[in-house]
């Protein structure tokens, strides 16, 4: 039975058509309401499902907001069917399987109505509605929020105070727009679009204390927030998966425990003067091949974890420009093949770590950047790894720019100022080219290669070094020609006593008397009518077979790998001494798939693979050439078999290894190029068999995809070598490995709390394998400086040993 009455008010001329007066329900006065008529309700509670059909407005009383209930047993409460106009009611749902407030057409305005329910959603709007919803506030602690299922509408100053799943969520192509909206206290996302077609636009709008991700937009949907605040989530402040688009101007992202914005799966952001503070992972999280951020004029700060401030690897890209990254353990990581990052006129400043850290193929370019205040300015870490430093300044750093393993970056017209340690170190097997840098103020070396690297610095300065300014260590005993750096028209104030080349000369390191102390600059000079020494030519290896399978079973685990490996090795030797007897010798087919998951040391085994049959004579050089999809495949007809060919050529002579082949045989191939990559390659591999050997790798199933792609591709491999993954011994045993190559020690129980880490740690999707151990030993020697760091005088135990408190927290 309804409360009070209804009053109807026919605002028209006609006179034979009674409307106006009280009614004692309200579907009464809604059946005798026409278009334009208004209907005040009298205070009360109405248990009745009202559906508005006509363009009417239905309102309660102006000075008494919240006196009109409108809340029956089940069903819907209201339901709006045409562009009407609602104001100054209070709704209550009571039936958990339906929405409290229901837009199903029109052009509808609702003003100042506030919901309470424990349903599925609070309000919904469906099919091709597009109301206008003003200074609402919604209360559902069971369900959604807002759903915006079709249509779009505005929403303007509205507030969802309490949401069991999402506060907003958007799908259906919906495409509504909020103004000035505060959504908080959500059991899911703040706000969250799904699904293609489905765009929303947020201004000025706030998003915090939600268990979950402030924002959240998959599976090809678009958003634009611009001055929009998010924070206080028990989740990532921003989630992007599978396709999504998101565009972020003058917002602010803070207070977030985990990332501050996560992307993955082909999305793409767009940053603008947004300010990303306070997270406790990444700031930006960006993984995938296709992946996407751009970041213009943002800043990124006061990180509150140990994580580098802009994680990009698996392929992914980030753009940076005119940006601050400062305040955060480490600056900028890239890793893995295919992952880039470009760094325009910014600032990577107080880096209690690395500001730039490149490794496991990626790639890094820094144009016109600032950084001052970290430990390490820019470190290019392992073969494949690179990228260029171009007018760059690095200022207060411990060691300017540092490469390692095979590393090959290009530092162009740089300076690094006041270095506590160096101002270049490259050892390990580093390259890196140096053109026209200077070190200025070095309390070390200005620049420090070892073990005989083959760096090249060209017209590079050094000022005021106080132990020298270069500085060139053993080589190694057969250390000679082409073994060692390459210096030409560098020079130095000698303030550390280092007598320098003359202009134009080149220097090539030999090998030193005590090759365990920091010598001086060799005086060994090749003339300018010799050829210089280049790195651009593949050179042949030159250890034997059973020096490389020594390295080989030097490797952690991998026994069925070592054996498989053998035992081909074994047959092509045997082969070869047949032929030598004049004996008729088996065809052995040299090319491998390799198995198994990423970070079990299949581009290691490859590389070791190509030295062996070097060291055989099987391969003119043995070298690796490690390609991917987007090495190969174009996107014109025509240009992916030239790619092809170009790759295969710089392989010849030696190991072309094709990283997730699989990803060249997509599921849904449709138009797709990867298949005449992979018709190319079979092709190639007939015609040049003895040229160049062919590893392909991927994921187990995916191969088998791949390998069926083409009649005569599974033919031209000999065997199928599956990489397992690493068990918790094994990595602790590679941990094991990092800490005596640098020097530190695990302290008494600190080899069963790295056991019990690796037993408890998630092994998910994105677990790597050989990378989680070298990245969790990285992220000890962290901890470990953060500790000692507060020590006076530390002694050498306190400086070499790593206890169970250094070891990162399980995620």
């Amino acid at each position: 039975m309804a409360q009070g009455t209804v009053q109807v008010t026919h605002t028209g001329t006609s006179r034979w058509r009674r409307r106006t007066g009280e009614y004692a329900s309200l579907a009464a006065a809604l059946e005798a309401a026409a278009d334009g008529d208004v209907l005040t309700v009298a205070p009360g509670t109405y248990r009745e499902n009202l559906v508005v059909r006509r363009a009417v407005t239905l309102r309660g009383p102006e000075n008494s907001p919240g006196s009109v209930r409108i809340a029956p047993l089940d069903g819907v409460p209201l339901t709006v069917r045409a562009s009407a106009v609602v104001r100054d009611v209070h709704v209550e749902g009571q039936d958990t399987t339906a929405p409290a407030l229901l837009v199903e057409e029109g052009t509808p305005e609702i003003a100042q109505v506030r919901i309470v329910t424990r349903s599925a959603t609070g309000v919904e709007v469906r099919g091709d509605a597009r109301p206008t919803i003003r200074r609402c506030t919604v209360d559902n602690p069971a369900g959604i929020g807002i759903a915006v299922l079709g249509g779009g509408g505005v929403f303007e100053e509205c507030e969802v105070v309490a949401a069991g799943q999402s506060g907003v969520a958007v799908s259906g192509g919906a495409h509504p727009r909020l103004e000035r909206c505060r959504i908080h206290h959500t059991s899911g996302a703040g706000l969250s679009a799904t699904g293609g077609d489905c765009a929303l636009e947020a201004v000025g709008c706030e998003v915090y204390e939600v268990r979950g991700s402030g924002v959240r937009v998959t599976g090809g949907a678009t958003a634009h927030l611009t001055d929009c605040d998010v924070h206080r989530t028990t989740g990532d402040g921003v989630t992007l998966d599978t396709d999504a688009v998101l565009t972020l101007a003058d917002c602010r992202i803070h207070d977030v425990p985990e990332n501050a914005v996560d992307l993955r799966s082909r999305s793409v952001l767009t940053l603008t003067r947004t300010a990303v503070r306070r997270f406790g992972r990444n700031g930006l999280s960006v993984w995938d091949p296709g992946t996407r951020v751009d970041a213009n004029q943002c800043e990124i700060s006061d990180s509150t974890g140990d994580y580098p401030a802009v994680w990009v690897s698996d392929g992914a890209t980030a753009v940076l420009e005119a940006c601050r990254v400062h305040d955060v353990p480490d600056a900028l990581f890239v890793l893995d093949r295919g992952s880039r990052a470009d760094v325009v006129d910014s600032d990577l400043a107080q880096v209690r770590n690395t500001a730039v850290s490149v490794s496991d193929g990626a790639v890094a370019q820094l144009d016109d950047c600032r950084i001052r205040d970290a430990a390490t300015g820019a470190w290019f870490r392992d073969h494949g790894s690179g990228g260029t430093l171009s007018n760059c300044t690095l200022d207060g750093t411990r060691t300017g720019v540092i490469v390692t393993k095979g590393a090959d970056p290009t530092v162009e017209r740089c300076t690094v100022s006041s270095p506590a340690e160096a101002g270049v170190y490259v050892s390990a097997g580093g390259r890196g080219s140096f053109l026209g840098c200077r070190v200025t103020d070095s309390k070390g070396y200005g620049f420090h290669v070892i073990d005989g690297c083959r760096t090249t610095l060209r017209k590079c300065r050094t000022e005021r070094c106080a132990r020298g300014g270069y500085e060139f260590a053993d080589g190694g005993p057969d250390a000679g020609a082409g073994s060692g750096p390459v210096v030409e028209d560098c020079s130095s104030d000698e303030s550390g006593g280092v007598r320098l080349p003359t202009a134009r000369e080149t220097v090539v390191q030999t090998a030193s008397a005590h090759p365990g102390l920091l010598g001086a600059l060799p005086g060994q000079r090749t003339t300018e009518q010799e050829p210089p020494v280049t790195a651009a030519e593949p050179e042949r290896s030159t250890r034997s077979a059973k020096d490389v399978l020594g390295e080989l079973d030097a490797l952690v685990g991998l026994d069925s790998v070592k054996r498989e490996v053998r035992a081909l090795i074994d047959m092509i030797e045997v082969g070869r001494r047949r032929q030598q007897a004049g004996l008729k010798a088996a065809s052995v087919k040299r090319h491998l798939v390799f198995t198994g998951s990423p970070g079990t040391g299949k581009t290691t085994v490859a590389r070791l693979y190509g030295e062996i049959l070097a060291s055989l004579g099987v391969l003119e050089k043995g070298h690796l050439v490690e390609v991917s999809r987007v090495d190969l495949v174009g996107e014109h007809i025509g240009s992916t078999a030239i790619r092809t060919q170009e790759a295969f050529e710089r392989a010849r002579g030696g190991v072309l290894f094709i990283d997730e082949a699989y990803t060249l045989a997509p599921e849904d191939a449709g138009r797709d190029f990867g298949k005449e990559a992979i018709d190319t390659l079979v092709k190639l591999m007939e015609d040049h068999r003895d040229a160049v050997v062919v590893i392909v790798a991927g994921y187990t199933a995916e191969m088998e995809r791949f390998l069926s792609a083409n009649p005569g591709i599974a033919s031209r491999f000999s065997r199928t070598i599956t990489f397992g993954d690493y068990g918790p011994e094994e990595l602790l045993r590679i941990v094991e490995q990092q800490a005596e190559e640098h020097e530190y020690r695990l302290a008494p129980g600190t080899a069963e709390a790295l056991l019990a880490y690796f037993t408890a740690l998630p092994k998910g999707p994105s677990f790597g394998n050989g990378r989680t151990a070298r990245q969790t030993f990285e992220a000890m020697l962290e901890r470990h400086a953060g500790r000692v760091a507060q020590l006076a005088d530390p002694s050498t135990d306190d400086l070499t040993l790593l206890y169970p408190e250094d070891l990162p927290a399980l995620s």
